[in-house]
């Protein structure tokens, strides 16, 4: 019954962490909750819809940025699609709140690779290559 008691005890602080977690995503993402809530399907994901609308969100404009996708693949019993974007003449504040802003609204898109070039003479200008892939 003691060990019932403290493992109790620990899974409902546990708990209220999480809650005090989730209530903090809420406040600083509410579309969060409303995408859940949509019924969309995590196979409706598209890269050509989440870059274009992640670097409108981050001030970047369609001629700084270009991507490409693969197809979906199916890989022991898992679905993914990987993708190349490349980012063109940023600063760093605004390649950071691109790669945050994406992988918060995504769960399930990881970045697998980030390759940061500054351009030469110029203090905070960079082009920026990363890939993604996407776990359906």
């Amino acid at each position: 019954m003691p060990e019932a008691e403290r493992r109790w005890n620990q899974d409902k602080g546990e708990y209220k962490k999480a809650q005090a977690i989730m209530i903090e995503i809420l406040e600083l993402d509410p579309d969060r909750l409303d995408y859940a809530n949509s019924g969309n399907s995590s196979h409706e994901f598209d890269y050509a819809i989440v870059v274009d609308r992640i670097a409108s969100q981050c001030g970047i404009p369609p001629t700084d940025y270009k991507f490409s996708s693969g197809p979906i693949i199916k890989s022991a019993g898992q679905e993914s699609q990987s993708a190349k974007v490349n980012l063109k003449g940023i600063d760093v504040t605004t390649f950071t709140r691109f790669l945050s802003t994406i992988q918060l609204r995504w769960a399930n898109l990881q970045c697998t690779r980030v390759k940061l070039n500054k351009k030469k003479g110029l203090p905070d200008v960079w082009d920026v290559d990363l890939d993604f892939k996407y776990y359906y």
